[in-house]
C-alpha cells in the first residue's frame, strides 16, 4: 500500500509494479517486519505468473524454497523503492531445496535408539510408526511414556518432499517457523499443555489460526492422561 501511494504520488518509477508482488509488516520508522504465511503467499505469486517477490529479510528462506520465482529480501521501504527504481542493485534470494531438505531430514535432538530395554513397548511403537496407527500407552509416573513418544520421529518413514512442503505452510500460516527456516524436514510432534482452548487445539480464531491438531499434520500429536481428560470433558 505504502509503495502504490508513493508510485502515485509521483515518488517513484511505478512501471515495474506490475512484475512484483510485495508482502510485509511496514514499521512507523520505515523497517519491513516479518510477517506470518510467506510460504503460501510465494506459492500463490508463482502461480499468478509474477517475475518475483519482495519479503521481509526475515522472511527470505521461507519464500525461496519456491522454484520459477526470484525472490527478494528487504530491510526497509526505502531499499523497495530503491530497487523498483532500478537505482540500486539486488539478486534474488537462490535455496536448492532438496539438498536443505535431505541434509536436515536424519538430525534428530531426541533418537529412538538411545531407549534401553522396554522391548516389548520399543516393538509396538516401531509398528504402530511403520503403519501410521494410533497409539495408547499405559503405565505409572516415570515408566517412559513420554520419553518415547517424543522419540518417534526419528523412526518414522522420513517426510517426502510434497510433504514437507505441505507442513510447513500449516506452520509458515500459523507463524510457528523460526527465523531462517526454509523446510520443515522432520515429522512435527505436538504435545500441547492440558490447559489448552478448544480453539487452540482445533483451530480458529479471528485470524484463522491453525489449532495443534492441524500442526501436528504429517506428524505426532501427544496427549497425556490430563489432556485426554480435558477432552472427553
Amino acid at each position: 500500500m505504502a509503495v502504490g501511494i508513493l508510485a502515485a504520488d509521483g515518488k517513484m518509477d511505478g512501471s515495474r509494479l506490475g512484475d512484483y508482488m510485495m508482502v510485509g509488516e511496514l514499521g512507523l520508522d520505515g523497517s519491513i517486519k516479518p510477517m506470518r504465511a510467506v510460504l503460501p503467499i510465494a506459492i500463490r505469486a508463482r502461480k499468478e505468473k509474477f517475475k518475483g517477490l519482495i519479503v521481509p529479510k526475515e522472511n527470505i528462506r521461507e519464500a525461496a524454497v519456491v522454484n520459477n520465482l526470484d525472490v527478494y529480501g528487504m530491510d526497509n521501504l526505502a531499499d523497495v523503492v530503491a530497487f523498483l527504481n532500478g537505482s540500486t542493485a539486488y539478486e534474488p534470494m537462490v535455496v536448492d531445496t532438496r539438498k536443505e531438505f535431505y541434509e536436515h531430514q536424519y538430525s534428530f535432538d531426541l533418537d529412538f535408539a538411545d531407549v534401553k530395554g522396554q522391548e516389548s513397548v520399543k516393538r509396538a511403537l516401531e509398528v504402530a510408526s511403520a503403519g501410521g496407527h494410533n497409539v495408547i500407552l499405559i503405565g505409572p509416573p516415570g515408566s517412559g511414556k513420554s520419553m518415547m513418544a517424543k522419540r518417534l520421529p526419528s523412526i518414522m518413514p522420513p517426510l517426502t518432499l510434497a510433504e514437507s512442503l505441505e507442513t510447513t505452510q500449516i506452520h509458515s500460516v500459523a507463524g510457528k517457523l523460526g527465523t531462517g527456516v526454509s523446510l520443515i524436514s522432520q515429522r512435527p510432534f505436538r504435545s500441547p499443555h492440558h490447559s489448552i482452548s478448544q480453539t487452540a487445539m482445533t483451530g480458529g480464531t479471528s485470524k484463522a489460526t491453525p489449532g495443534e491438531v492441524s500442526l501436528a499434520h504429517n506428524g505426532i500429536l501427544y496427549l497425556d492422561e490430563n489432556k485426554l481428560k480435558y477432552l472427553c470433558h
